[in-house]
């Protein structure tokens, strides 16, 4: 899909497609059983709502998190799903063999043709021992610096082309490329298209390069935002996938029919944030626990650097804060990520600012 065409979704009086960035989130007095359903029901929301595309992230070891399996889940969703596209925002390359990605987003593809995306990042998504688990080996920047090296051969297996004399040549990730028909009757080859993310440069400047759409980590590298966009932008070649660059960025948002609400939600989701960078990962907290909780003077810095990032408030309020950001940034399309503990909440606070964007109130299939 071009630049264009993607511009050309209608979404509302959005100054830019919405799209939804998903880490299952488990809170306090619920599971992940618990979690996965309410995934469902966002989707299936979201979907019929308006909104562009459905992400699932990939974390490990951490308890408020159920998002390990994005493939696992992606599957889950095509299955109660239509129309909405689905994708991992992103896989942790480094993490995984370039085979068995190329073959779980081979069968993504099989499953709900047309509708896949394959969001690639090349941090560990994790703490350091667990990278070690997952990867086999105590070189922890081995794959993050072989990742260009990755994503060529990850991106062979998807297009099955490894050229004559490759020691890959006659391997194949099977389901490979879904034959699909064009306008003209024409049978066209198609697997999921590649977007690189990314918190910093690296990956800005690679995506540019090789002409692959980006998304940026504003959400937790809110500082590095317009910087990485620009840097992706002067690097720019166009490529057989892109005419010209095509940028999201992951906005932490949460909107509430009150504020005082929305305020108590984000401060537990500091609170959250807090103890997962002391190395004390668990459930994301209840709002009340937040309340007595007794900040000292550096963690009440941390949480108000934290929240100030995450646009958060009543809908018009939110709003006003994505509209600004776009503003600032000129990104083509802003996925949105809210945490809040309970699942109900989580799904008011889409549909509140599908509401105020005057998305479609259609009713999913």
């Amino acid at each position: 899909m071009s630049a264009d065409e993607i511009r050309g979704i209608t979404h509302g009086t959005a100054p830019v497609p919405l799209s939804v960035l998903d880490l299952v989130t488990v809170g306090t007095g619920s599971t992940a059983t618990d979690a996965l359903r309410t995934s469902v029901e966002l989707a299936r929301l979201t979907e019929a709502r308006g909104f562009h595309r459905y992400w699932v992230a990939e974390h490990h070891s951490m308890p408020g998190v159920a998002s390990s399996s994005p493939a696992v889940i992606l599957a889950h969703l095509a299955a109660h799903t239509e129309r909405i596209r689905l994708g991992s925002g992103g896989v942790m390359l480094p993490n995984h063999a370039p085979l068995v990605i190329a073959e779980q987003f081979g069968t993504l593809e099989a499953l709900a043709p047309g509708r896949v995306d394959l969001g690639l990042g090349r941090a560990p998504g994790t703490d350091g021992a667990t990278a070690a688990a997952l990867r086999r080996t105590q070189t922890l920047n081995e794959g993050a610096d072989d990742f260009p090296q990755q994503l060529v051969e990850l991106t062979r297996f998807l297009d099955d082309d490894f050229p004559d004399g490759h020691p890959y040549r006659r391997i194949h990730a099977i389901p490979g490329p879904v034959q699909s028909t064009t306008p003209g009757g024409v049978q066209s080859p198609h697997r999921p298209p590649i977007w690189l993310l990314g918190s910093s440069g690296f990956s800005a400047r690679l995506a540019g390069m090789l002409g692959l759409p980006f998304a940026f980590a504003h959400h937790f590298s809110a500082q590095n935002t317009v910087p990485a966009l620009d840097l992706y932008r002067e690097s720019f070649s166009p490529s057989a996938v892109l005419d010209e660059p095509y940028a999201l960025i992951g906005v932490s948002t949460l909107a509430m029919d009150d504020e005082r609400e929305a305020r108590r939600q984000v401060r537990a989701g500091a609170l959250n944030m807090l103890r997962l960078r002391t190395g004390r990962p668990g459930l994301f907290p209840d709002p009340d626990e937040a309340d007595k909780h007794e900040f000292t003077p550096m963690e009440e810095e941390f949480v108000q650097s934290w929240t100030s990032n995450i646009v958060h408030g009543t809908a018009d309020e939110v709003r006003a804060g994505l509209d600004d950001l776009h503003k600032r940034t000129g990104a083509d399309e802003l996925m949105l990520t809210s945490h809040a503990h309970r699942g109900e909440l989580r799904l008011r606070s889409y549909g509140l600012i599908a509401d105020a964007y005057g998305l479609p109130t259609g009713v999913s299939a």
